[in-house]
């Protein structure tokens, strides 16, 4: 079974969560979502980069969630939810994919 990279994995899991949340009118469904895919990457992190790497990129994942709420109600909600979720996407892959 093929392996999907973390840097594919975080950023499913903002633009999953947001769009559970929003057409489940459910937040707390959409925070399993994001909670389950920033878990998954975690793990993938810490594998393939190591601990410090691991724990620098999910503090971004979480700033990512975060500060998609205010950068929202500058640029709108999907276009927030898929700038950070694209952030995350690039910086996932720097730090921990692109090694392989």
């Amino acid at each position: 079974m093929a392996k999907v990279p973390a840097a594919a994995v975080a950023p499913g899991g903002l633009i999953g969560g947001y769009g559970v949340a929003r057409w489940t009118k459910k937040r707390q469904l959409g925070g399993v979502v994001l909670a389950a895919a920033g878990a998954t990457a975690a793990q993938q992190w810490r594998r393939q980069a190591g601990g410090k790497a691991a724990g620098a990129l999910t503090v971004a994942y979480v700033a990512a969630f975060a500060g998609s709420h205010p950068l929202a109600k500058k640029v709108g909600a999907w276009p927030s939810v898929f700038g950070v979720a694209g952030a995350v996407a690039l910086a996932s892959w720097a730090v921990a994919d692109r090694r392989g």
